[in-house]
Parts: C-alpha cells; structure tokens; sequence
C-alpha cells in the first residue's frame, strides 16, 4: 500500500504544479466565485461647430453650409472626461467613493482593499482604468465607456460625464462670447474717443479762428475780390475817359480817391486769403487735417459699432455644441470580467511557463551529466 502513494507523488512534476495546476485552481477559483462583474455602459458624441463662410467661391462650391467638427474641441472634451478636474467634480457628492467602496466587491475590486491608502492620486489612477475615450477620425465621432460594477452606477456615471463634457463646452462657448464681445467693446469704447477727441479739436479751431469752415470763407472772399476788381477796371476806366475829355472835371479827384480805396481793400482781402500766418488759406491746411482726422475717426467709429453688433449676434448663437448620437446604455449582463477566457488564458500561460521551465531544466541536467 505504501508503494502507490510514493509512486504518485513521484509522477507529480513540482514546475507543472506551480506554473499550472496552482494558477489555474486559483483562477478558477477567483474569476468563477470571487471576482465582482463589471457592467459597460456606453455612449456616443459628436462636437460641432457652425460652419464659417468660405472666402472663396471654390471653397463654397466644394463645401456645403450646415455644421462642421470642432476638432480641438474634441480634444479637449476628451481629455476632461479622463481628468482630475473631472473626477473631482464627479466625486462631490461622494459618488466615487461609493463606487469604489461599495459593499459586496471582491477585494481586488475595492479601492481601500488590502490597507491601501485612500489618496487622491491612487484614485485617480484608480479612475483611468474605469473610463475610456476614444475618438474616430474618420466620422469624428466619439465613443465613451464607463465600467463599474452595477448597470445603474456604469449609466449615471456615463451620463454624468457626458453632462460635465456639455458643460466644458457651454464654459468654452461663453468665454470666446464674452472675450469678442469685450474685445469690440474695447475698440467701440477707443473708437468713440478718438472721434470725441477729433470733434473737440475742430469745434476749437472754429472757437479760436472765428471760422466755420475755411474753405467757404475763402471762396466768399474770392468773390469780393473779383467783383472789387470790377469796381477798380470800372472807376480807372472812367478815370481815363475823363482825362481824355475833360481834363478839368472836378469828379477825376473823386475817382482817384476811389481807385485808391478800392485797390488798398483788394491788397487786403487778397491778404486775408493768402497773405500768411492768419491768413485763410494756412487756416484752411489746419482745418482740412482736422476734418480729415474727424472723419476718419467717425469711420473708425461707425466699423467698430458695426463689429460689435456683428459680435453680438454671434453670441446669440451656439459656436460650439456637444451633441449625443447614442445615449449613455443601460447594460442589462456583465460585460467584464471573460470568465472561461481568462481561465483558459491562466491555463495557456502556465503551460507554455512549464514548457520553457522544463526543457531550461533538462538542459541543466545534460550539461552536468
């Protein structure tokens, strides 16, 4: 009898009991009683953006209006849902922690298993391998799973990231709505007082000149001139004509006297209009630079309105939206952990350990023969 026992216990190879037999028992063991199932909820999401007009008639050809993908947008939505930032907006009413610490999870599953040390980090960790992100760049679409180890927790844990992503982007939208409007507000603002600044520089030309606008004074001027220059060919006319046939009449010292007047205010008319220094004509360089400066400035004006009004209107509208193709799933089966599969794996892995280990062994045993 005691033969049989001895006999057995030599046919049972050590390595195949520690690569295989043990970790296969233990696998079948942990993943057909112990370890939790894992629920999958899943969703899909889309950013978009209005379509911006094409600047060439080629590109409105090629491109028809509607929508287009907010690339960075998505990016950014992506790298939230997977942040800290979001677990601790996910975590504020503890719903984390009692995820994590939920009664009934095998003890590979909780977080706070096996003396672990409740910190932030290792929950974040922690937090990775429970939600993934993927993106197709192709159709741009993305696809968000959530796993945990109850089919409502998987879904409001779905769904809440998927309200938290929404919110990242309604936080983007009124940012650039309140950065353009601010910025047209910024140049309405400078706008206005480079064309009150023109408007007070004008209005004191005219105060200090006495002016209205150099230009009609100078031309009404002209006209004096000229019909002074009628009077004055007119009087020397007649003066001629009466030295010519009567000498002696007494309305030629009265003629003179005339002429004379009517030449010593032409000299000073012409001077009014171009005689230098307060004359018209230099008023009316400085005049003309700040007329031009005041229309500029109105024009500067009038744009800046415009842009802001053309800012406000597009804030009235939605720049970018995340917009749900499929809603966070309701799993009704576990989806994780592949029982059989990680079994079957556990035994394929040992066998393949106890073949290298063994022929490693035998070559042992040749090389010290």
């Amino acid at each position: 009898m005691s033969i049989f026992p001895f006999a057995w216990r030599k046919k049972i190879d050590p390595i195949f009991l520690l690569t295989v037999a043990i970790p296969t028992f233990l696998s079948i063991l942990y993943f057909g009683f112990v370890a939790s199932d894992v629920y999958v909820s899943e969703s899909h999401f889309v950013v978009r953006s209005p379509d911006k007009q094409n600047s060439s008639a080629l590109g409105a050809l090629l491109k028809a209006p509607g929508v287009s993908v907010a690339g960075d947008e998505i990016y950014a939505v992506q790298q939230y849902v997977e942040s800290r930032d979001a677990l601790k907006a996910l975590n504020r009413d503890g719903f984390v922690d009692r995820l994590i610490s939920a009664p009934g999870l095998d003890p590979f599953a909780r977080f706070y298993s096996f003396g672990w040390r409740e910190t932030q980090e290792g929950k974040y960790r922690y937090f990775q391998h429970r939600v993934d992100v993927q993106n197709d760049t192709i159709s741009s679409i993305s696809t968000m799973k959530v796993r945990a180890y109850r089919a409502q927790d998987a879904y409001e844990m779905n769904k809440r990231l998927l309200d938290l992503g929404e919110a990242l982007v309604n936080r983007l939208n009124n940012r650039s709505r309140q950065d353009l409007i601010r910025f047209s507000q910024e140049e309405v603002g400078s706008a206005r007082k480079e064309a009150e600044r023109t408007a007070l520089a004008l209005a004191a030309f005219r105060n200090r000149s006495g002016l209205v606008d150099p230009e009609q004074q100078a031309g009404i001027e002209l006209q004096l001139i000229s019909k002074l220059q009628d009077e004055f060919i007119a009087a020397k006319t007649q003066l001629l004509q009466l030295r010519a046939y009567t000498p002696e009449n007494p309305q030629i010292p009265v003629l003179r006297t005339r002429i004379e007047g009517i030449s010593a205010e032409i000299d000073r008319e012409i001077a009014k209009v171009a005689g230098g220094g307060q004359s018209l004509a230099s008023a009316s360089v400085e005049y003309q630079r700040l007329v031009l400066e005041s229309k500029f400035a109105d024009r500067q004006l009038a744009s800046a309105m415009t842009s802001l009004e053309s800012a406000r209107n597009d804030a009235r509208r939605k720049q970018v939206y995340l917009e749900r193709i499929v809603e966070p799933s309701v799993p009704d089966e576990p989806a994780e952990p592949k029982r059989l599969r990680n079994i079957f794996s556990t035994l394929v892995l040992g066998l393949v350990a106890w073949g290298v280990l063994s022929m490693l062994l035998a070559g042992l045993r040749e090389h010290r023969d």
